[in-house]
């Protein structure tokens, strides 16, 4: 496997993983991720203290373990056609002759991940001659649209369905009635409550990134440092479990979380934010992220008060990337794999063909580290900022100029 695509995640600190392991044993989307959806479980909410009501610690223990298991082959060696520990389901009842309708009811492209990620979707289709048409309902992140549009593709004779959900809950009687129409279902990025999709497909999830994240900071931030928490936004599941996670491991360090903030998204408020708890705390030594398109603010912030960056996290959005290799920061970008919209079009051809797919497609989970970011920069060069690396698009058709570039 490419360089690039190891799974690269930082060494906690040995007392602070023992810690980890000592809760581990006491003791899953909308997102950017994103990819591990649910409803809390309310037998785990009296213990979720004050991280959030979709807190499920048996679902955090596997994705915490689930970023150390080697992903299987299960159709080639690049990661978006990777799975870790697959339970393969017989598709057998819908193999049918190309070329295929394959029709995809898509949340929103409402952000920079979903841009750069419809983008790649399409070219994978284009990879696909099998697929005779495509198409494609826009729900421009309406709930009330998306039931519309999912009953919609129903009527129209598609050979397989790919819905993005844009919220859980919501969607889910609508994804129901969806496979309850004989067309082979596929759910990919944010999850439903129900298994009747043949596949869900998604990356590891939000507490193996929020973890990875606050495991890099215990690790480069000295004893009793203060780290503020940013966050984007409440109420979303996988940005949610991603604070879950992050909180759970400074608990049991000795970081001093000194805030946790919601910035919107906003990369003005996230620089004054940033700011004033550089006056109010006289520095930070830390800043931990939920997702990274506003980083670059946050580093502005520390520059601006003339102070030396401290170790921070990121994501795999460019102007970070670049900001981190040409100021030589301390930093990581965990990250939700952009490339997960290539898999559902290479799941749709394979259930089309009758070919065993995974009913839970987890795919793995890359972190960019210092060892890989020269790695990844070099393959994105001339992408505009808000690309994001890890899109698995270098070798479609169209690369770079379709994303941009």
């Amino acid at each position: 496997m490419n360089e690039r695509w190891q799974i690269a995640r930082p060494v906690f600190a040995l007392a602070a993983l023992g810690l980890v392991v000592l809760l581990v044993a006491a003791c899953g989307g909308s997102d950017d991720d994103d990819g591990d959806a649910g409803e809390p479980n309310p037998q785990n909410v009296e213990a979720t203290g004050e991280h959030s009501e979709f807190f499920d610690r048996q679902e955090m223990d596997t994705q915490l373990d689930q970023r150390d298991i080697e992903p299987e082959t299960t159709i080639g060696e690049d990661p978006w056609v990777q799975a870790i520990e697959p339970e393969m389901v017989n598709t057998s009842e819908f193999e049918t002759s190309p070329k295929w309708k394959v029709c995809f009811s898509n949340a929103a492209v409402d952000n920079p991940w979903r841009q750069v990620g419809w983008k790649t979707m399409q070219a994978e289709v284009d990879e696909q001659p099998d697929i005779g048409e495509f198409e494609v309902l826009d729900a421009e992140a309406s709930d009330e649209k998306q039931i519309s549009d999912i009953e919609a593709l129903t009527q129209q004779d598609c050979d397989a369905l790919i819905i993005s959900p844009n919220t859980t809950k919501t969607l889910t009687p609508a994804v129901e009635r969806a496979c309850r129409s004989g067309v082979p279902v596929i759910v990919f990025d944010r999850g439903v409550d129900t298994d009747c999709p043949v596949t869900f497909i998604h990356p590891i999830g939000g507490y193996a990134f929020g973890a990875d994240a606050a495991e890099f900071l215990v690790d480069n931030v000295d004893e009793g440092g203060k780290v503020l928490m940013l966050r984007i936004l409440p109420g979303v599941d996988v940005l949610e479990t991603r604070y879950s996670a992050g909180k759970e491991i400074f608990d049991n360090s000795d970081i001093e979380v000194v805030g946790a903030e919601f910035t919107d998204g906003d990369a003005a408020k996230t620089k004054s934010i940033v700011s004033d708890y550089i006056q109010r705390e006289g520095g930070l030594d830390g800043v931990w992220m939920d997702a990274g398109a506003t980083a670059v603010a946050a580093v502005e912030a520390f520059e601006d008060a003339g102070q030396e960056v401290p170790p921070i996290t990121g994501e795999d959005q460019l102007d970070f990337l670049q900001k981190w290799q040409e100021d030589d920061l301390t930093a990581i970008a965990p990250v939700y794999s952009n490339y997960q919209w290539r898999t559902p079009v290479i799941a749709a051809t394979r259930i089309l063909n009758g070919e065993e797919v995974p009913k839970e497609w987890i795919l793995p989970q890359p972190a960019v580290t210092d060892e890989n970011l020269d790695d990844v920069l070099a393959e994105e060069e001339g992408l505009p900022p808000l690309h994001y690396a890890l899109c698995g698009c270098e070798e479609l058709p169209g690369y770079p100029e379709k994303w941009g570039g």
